[in-house]
């Protein structure tokens, strides 16, 4: 073999080497998810959103929603005051015009809430004992009822434990009909939708070391061992620079998740901008990618605009409908890579 015929091998060899890695690597760009949703499901998760119907004709908002969210939330429309306004009348309507956007457009809907303390009808807030419990029961089986089969979970029962350190119950007009009345909302609930996964829902559960994190764990535990139909619980994660996301978030979904149940990421959303948002929300994308059992991450909205927090441009998307950095660091956790590193698969 003479001098040239080798340069000639050697260059065609480093060539070819050279176009299987280009190829590799828009295999592997191809292969990373462009929307948050596309990248969630690569990971076997879901990334949802809350809607309001009141905004469903808002073009902007709706388009972001299709392309972005596989799981819609409603985000007051199938609450007790919206669902049943006078006892024993129930106005599925609003709830309806999200679950048919919903399905129309290919996504899945978790239900919230069926039983709270709060946006009570106003009927239901001057009841008390056996007439209460009866009447929360036949809400939970007539809403469970009529959502059937069209609901992925329910948020059965949301924010039952008080906020003052000892981790009790939350005194409401519920938990004053009897102790048992949670188990009794989701026990209703199973026999109504067989098929939807019911969850328990709260916020300031988070760090693992927080009274009412470890109140609602007993629960849940007992919960199991008793044979309490119960399958997942919600975490709200509404976090801010006086509450951040705790250093010790992962264990607290892991320890969940150990007692046989799914844990979900209900109602994010974090108070900032910029960088340190942004670290933020890759920190909890990334808890949720360490826990198996974690099987999906909403955020309470669609633009800074759109939230309840609205002052502290809490979401993913600006005012504007802009993708933030935020959205980017949750896409690349998504995708695989480190936050910031641009979304790359293979990094």
């Amino acid at each position: 073999m003479n001098r040239t015929t080798r340069r000639w091998r050697v260059t065609m060899g480093a060539t070819v080497a050279g176009l299987g890695l280009l190829a590799a690597t828009a295999l592997s760009a191809q292969a990373a998810g462009s929307t948050l949703h596309e990248a969630a499901a690569d990971q076997g998760r879901y990334f949802g959103t809350a809607l309001a119907q009141g905004k469903l004709n808002d073009t902007q908002y709706t388009t972001i929603a299709d392309r972005e969210f596989g799981m819609i939330t409603a985000e007051n429309e199938m609450k007790m005051d919206a669902t049943e306004p006078q006892q024993g009348v129930f106005d599925y309507s609003a709830g309806d015009r999200i679950v048919d956007w919903a399905t129309g457009h290919g996504k899945q809907v978790r239900g919230h809430a069926l039983a709270w303390h709060s946006q009570q009808p106003g009927w239901m807030q001057s009841m008390e004992g056996s007439a209460l419990r009866q009447a929360m029961l036949n809400h939970v089986t007539q809403v469970a009822t009529h959502y059937r089969g069209k609901v992925y979970a329910w948020d059965v029962v949301n924010e039952a434990f008080s906020d003052n350190g000892d981790g009790s119950r939350r005194d409401s007009n519920l938990q004053r009909t009897g102790n048992d009345w949670i188990e009794a909302a989701f026990e209703a609930a199973r026999a109504a939708d067989p098929d939807a996964k019911l969850c328990y829902n709260d916020y300031n559960t988070d760090s693992w070391t927080n009274p009412k994190t470890q109140a609602v764990y007993a629960m849940v535990k007992d919960f199991r061992s008793r044979g309490v139909p119960i399958d997942c619980v919600g975490f709200q994660a509404h976090f801010n620079s006086g509450n951040p996301v705790p250093n010790n978030y992962h264990e607290t979904l892991q320890r969940f998740a150990d007692l046989g149940v799914d844990v979900q990421i209900t109602e994010l959303d974090i108070e900032g901008s910029g960088g340190s948002q942004a670290e933020q929300f890759s920190g909890v994308t990334q808890a949720c990618l360490a826990v198996e059992r974690c099987t999906g991450i909403t955020v309470w909205g669609v633009r800074d605009t759109d939230s309840w927090r609205a002052s502290g441009t809490p979401l993913l998307f600006d005012g504007n409908g802009q993708k933030k950095a935020a959205y980017h660091a949750v896409l690349d956790v998504l995708n695989g890579g480190e936050p910031g590193d641009g979304g790359s698969a293979t990094s």
